[in-house]
């Protein structure tokens, strides 16, 4: 599976941005898929996930009600809706897939395949 992340910008506090990460391989609707995000000079930390069937989604508690995770499989398409903006969420934004364990989704490991990265500024 190749992944490519894109819609990232420069957005001011209090507004909106949609994250896209457009899939290749026939295989994509078997995986989990994971968003992650990485701030200058931190660790890559665990944003959202979402099962192969989208019937199961997981959130980190920082974007608990302002994000949504969702998935297309029949356009091998993932999108991460960011509301509600904030200074903090600047960050790269990766998507990733792997098998969808619950208790190791939030761990980087637990994914096989990366996107290359979109920026996310939000400007206070």
């Amino acid at each position: 599976v190749q992944l490519q992340a894109s819609g990232g910008g420069l957005v001011q506090a209090g507004g909106s941005l949609r994250l896209s990460c457009a899939a290749s391989g026939r295989t994509f609707s078997r995986y989990g898929m994971g968003w992650f995000r990485q701030a200058p000079g931190k660790e890559r930390l665990f944003v959202a996930a979402i099962s192969w069937s989208g019937g199961r989604t997981y959130y980190a508690d920082s974007v608990k009600g302002r994000f949504t995770i969702s998935r297309d499989n029949a356009k091998n398409m993932v999108y991460l809706q960011m509301n509600g903006l904030k200074p903090e969420d600047t960050a790269v934004y990766y998507c990733a897939a792997g098998p969808l364990r619950v208790g190791v989704h939030i761990r980087a490991d637990a994914y096989d395949y990366w996107g290359q990265g979109t920026l996310v500024t939000v400007s206070s």
